[in-house]
């Protein structure tokens, strides 16, 4: 498969609500199973890097942690008119309007000790 901006992957997930899940679960329920896989996603993220280890049979799964949190928020984006590629143009643009000269300057970030 080659590469997908935001756009083509909200028509998929869409492509694929249509035609295997009937229809978009409530918004409320989705922002519930976002924060449902986000959890996941963190269990696995202090398991790999943090200091708790995988119980038995458990394995790192990160990708496909990260892939179901993306896919719930495709899933919000779609439900309520928000175009994402649009979005994160703007927050881009804000983040750096904001930020451009603050993390150069936070010596928390630059100090190397």
């Amino acid at each position: 498969m080659d590469d997908i901006t935001i756009r083509q992957a909200q028509r998929m997930v869409d492509d694929w609500i249509r035609t295997y899940g009937v229809r978009y679960f409530s918004e409320l329920t989705n922002m519930a199973v976002l924060t449902e896989e986000v959890g996941e996603l963190a269990r696995v993220m202090a398991r790999t890097y943090g200091d708790q280890s995988f119980k038995p049979g458990e394995k790192a799964n990160l990708g496909d942690e990260m892939a179901d949190v993306l896919w719930v928020l495709l899933c919000i984006a779609n439900q309520t008119g928000t175009d994402l590629t649009e979005e994160l143009r703007r927050n881009i643009g804000k983040k750096t309007e904001r930020d451009k000269e603050r993390h150069k300057n936070n010596e928390k970030l630059t100090n190397n000790d």
